[in-house]
């Protein structure tokens, strides 16, 4: 057992941080999106405080993260979340007020 784990360590300790930041932001991103109603389920997994949670910290990761990602990598993450805010928005029965919507404090506002 402790030689795997060693074996996964050395194994994640060669992964480029570019590569684990933008594979954490997909999975926030799906998981947010699933929260949000738009996946294969619909609105059956609509959970609007989870979907928040996600958003907000995919925010954080991405606003953190903008200043070593280049923007190749960071077009499409800051896109995504934008998306994502703007389902929320439009998912929401009462809209937060513009500015003050899951992580619109981190990218600004999103309307």
């Amino acid at each position: 057992m402790a030689d795997q784990l060693d074996e996964q360590l050395r194994d994640i300790a060669e992964v480029p941080a570019v590569e684990l930041i933008t594979t954490v932001a997909v999975h926030l991103m799906s998981a947010s999106a699933i929260n949000l109603g738009l996946g294969e389920e619909g609105e059956e997994t609509l959970d609007l405080d989870e979907a928040r949670k996600l958003i907000q910290a995919l925010a954080g990761l991405i606003t953190a993260s903008l200043p070593h990602l280049g923007d190749h990598h960071a077009r499409p993450l800051r896109d995504g979340l934008r998306s994502l805010q703007l389902a929320f928005r439009e998912a929401s029965t009462v809209p937060d007020p513009i500015g003050k919507g899951p992580g619109e404090d981190l990218t600004g506002p999103v309307f």
